[in-house]
C-alpha cells in the first residue's frame, strides 16, 4: 500500500499533498488542462486512491496548492513513498509537462529542484524523461 496504516481521512490527505505538487506543475505553465487532469486521476488510482474519493481529494489538493506559495511542504509525502511510487509521481510530473507537446524553462527547473527535494538522481530523472518525451511526441 502507498501509506503506512492510517484512516482514510488520513490517507486522503496525504493524496492531497501530492495533488497540490502534481497540480502546481500543471498549472505552472499557465495552462492547467483536462489532458493534466485527467493524467492526476490516473495517478492517484496508480498509487492507491480508491477511485470514490478522487474528486474530493484532488478539490482538497487544489486548495492546498492555492493557499500555499512553496513547494516544499507538497514534496513532503512523496519523500515518504517508497521509491516505486515516487517514480510513478516523477512519470507523472512529467507527462503533467509533455501533455502539451513541450517543456518549458519554469518546468523543466521546476523538475531540476525536485530532483533534489525528492533525491532523485539525475540519471533516473533523465530516464524518466526521455521515455515520457518519446510517448508523447
Amino acid at each position: 500500500m502507498f501509506f503506512k496504516k492510517k484512516k482514510n481521512d488520513d490517507k486522503n490527505d496525504d493524496f492531497a499533498k501530492v495533488v497540490a505538487l502534481l497540480t502546481h506543475a500543471a498549472k505552472i505553465d499557465e495552462n492547467y488542462s483536462m489532458e493534466e487532469e485527467k493524467i492526476i486521476k490516473n495517478a492517484l488510482l496508480k498509487i492507491g486512491a480508491k477511485e470514490y474519493d478522487i474528486d474530493n481529494i484532488i478539490k482538497k489538493g487544489r486548495e492546498i496548492e492555492e493557499n500555499s506559495n512553496q513547494i516544499l511542504e507538497f514534496t513532503t509525502e512523496v519523500k515518504n513513498m517508497s521509491e516505486e511510487n515516487k517514480l510513478k509521481i516523477v512519470e507523472t510530473l512529467w507527462q503533467i509537462i509533455y501533455s502539451d507537446k513541450k517543456a518549458d524553462m519554469y518546468e523543466t527547473n521546476l523538475m531540476r529542484r525536485l530532483a533534489g527535494l525528492l533525491y532523485i538522481d539525475d540519471t533516473m530523472m533523465g530516464k524518466i524523461k526521455d521515455k515520457i518525451k518519446k510517448e508523447k511526441l
